[in-house]
């Protein structure tokens, strides 16, 4: 499985890690993606999920299905 959050899409960005001299070297700049158990009601069962913490906090906002539907992941093949 990719390191990509399944709900929102977010991923790794290249980027330069500079020195104090200056020298720049290329960096992956990875997602800070959780394991997350979430409880969905209308299927009435958990679901494991891999989600970047700003998706975890969405989610309690908005709620699963709502996610889910944006993202256009179908929750009974996860």
């Amino acid at each position: 499985m990719s390191r990509k959050c399944q709900l929102t899409g977010k991923k790794a960005n290249n980027a330069f890690a500079v020195s104090h001299s200056h020298r720049r070297t290329k960096k992956l700049q990875e997602a800070n993606l959780q394991w997350k158990r979430v409880w969905w009601a209308e299927g009435n069962r958990w679901v494991k999920l891999r989600l970047s913490t700003k998706a975890i906090k969405t989610l309690e906002k908005k709620g699963l299905n709502a996610m889910a539907k944006e993202a256009g992941i179908n929750l009974n093949k996860v």
